[in-house]
C-alpha cells in the first residue's frame, strides 16, 4: 500500500495528528462539531463522564459518554479553511494507520454533526429557530480543489442557482451538497424546520452585509432569497456546513448541520438572549444521537 509522506500527514512527537493534538482512538464514531470553542464546554457539561480533553489553538476537543453513548465533541473554529484541516484529521485518525502511514483496509464511517449559529433569509424564520440543513450551498470554493466534485454535488441546482444570480466569473464556483438522509431523520423533531444554507467565506461582504466597502452586488440577497428550485428555498447563512458536507460526502461519512437562527437579515431582527435556546438545541442533539 502506498506510504502517506511525513509532509503530507504531519503526526506530533507524542503520537497525534498535528492541528488537532489528538491520537488515534481518542475519538468516537459520533462526533459534535461546533465553531465556538466555548461550546465544548457546554456540550461536555451534559456528559455523564468526560474521558478526555485537548486544546490547540481554536481546535478545543472532548470524549465522553451521555446516556451511555461515547461522544465527541470538536471546536473548528470559523470558516471551511478550518473544516479542511479539522475533517481530513477527524478521517485520518480512524481511516490511517499512524505506524505504518497507510490507509487501513477497513473503512471507519464518521456521524459528524455541526451545531451552530446563523442568519436567515426568509422573513418567516424568526430568531430561536432551529434549523436543520437538508443541503448546502458552498460560496468558499474549498470542494473544487478536491478530484470527483461533481459526483456528490446536485449540479442541476448549482446550475440554477448560478443562472439565477448571474453569478459573476470572478467569484469562486458554488457548489451544492446534501446532507446525509440518516441524520436528517435522526435530527428532525416538531421544534426543528429544514431549509437550504449558503456557507460563505466571510461574515461581512460574502454575507452581504456593508460597513464602509460597498458590495459587488449590491442585490445578492434579494437574488438569494427570491430564487427557489423544485419548491425549495435558500433560507440562511453560516460559514462552515458547506464543506462539512462536501468532505464527508466524499470521505463516505455521514454529515448534517442544524443551526440556532440568531438574527434575521431580512427582518433586521437579532436574539436577545440565544443561549438559553442554544442549550435546549443541545440537548436535542445530544439526546437524538443516543436514541
Amino acid at each position: 500500500m502506498t506510504k502517506i509522506e511525513d509532509s503530507e500527514l504531519i503526526i506530533n512527537p507524542d503520537g497525534s495528528v498535528f492541528h488537532l493534538h489528538l491520537k488515534p482512538g481518542e475519538i468516537a464514531n459520533d462526533i459534535i462539531l461546533v465553531g465556538d470553542p466555548g461550546r465544548v464546554e457546554l456540550i461536555s457539561s451534559f456528559f455523564d463522564e468526560v474521558e478526555l480533553t485537548s486544546k490547540n489553538r481554536e481546535f478545543v476537543s472532548s470524549t465522553g459518554k451521555y446516556n451511555g453513548k461515547r461522544l465527541t465533541v470538536v471546536a473548528t473554529g470559523i470558516g471551511t479553511d478550518n473544516i479542511d484541516i479539522v475533517l481530513n484529521e477527524l478521517d485520518a485518525l480512524v481511516n490511517v494507520d499512524f505506524e505504518t502511514r497507510t490507509v487501513k483496509p477497513s473503512f471507519t464511517k464518521l456521524n459528524l454533526v455541526r451545531i451552530g449559529t446563523s442568519g436567515a433569509l426568509q422573513k418567516d424564520l424568526p430568531v430561536d429557530t432551529w434549523l436543520l440543513s437538508a443541503k448546502a450551498i458552498g460560496f468558499d470554493g474549498l470542494l473544487n480543489f478536491y478530484a470527483n466534485r461533481d459526483s456528490v454535488c446536485d449540479l442541476e441546482f448549482e446550475h440554477a442557482f448560478t443562472q439565477a444570480l448571474d453569478w459573476s466569473p470572478q467569484l469562486t464556483s458554488p457548489y451544492v451538497i446534501n446532507a446525509s438522509n440518516e441524520l436528517i431523520k435522526k435530527l428532525d423533531g416538531d421544534q426543528v424546520k429544514r431549509g437550504i444554507t449558503i456557507s460563505a467565506p466571510g461574515f461581512y461582504g460574502p454575507q452581504g452585509r456593508v460597513i464602509r466597502l460597498p458590495l459587488a452586488d449590491d442585490h445578492i440577497n434579494e437574488k438569494i432569497t427570491a430564487f427557489s428550485f423544485e419548491g425549495s428555498r435558500v433560507t440562511n447563512y453560516e460559514m462552515e456546513c458547506s464543506a462539512i458536507y462536501g468532505l464527508s460526502a466524499l470521505m463516505g461519512h455521514n454529515a448534517a448541520t442544524v443551526c440556532m437562527i440568531i438574527a434575521n437579515r431580512l427582518a433586521g431582527t437579532a436574539s436577545a438572549d440565544y443561549h438559553a435556546a442554544m442549550k435546549e438545541l443541545v440537548q436535542h442533539v445530544l439526546n437524538q444521537l443516543t436514541k
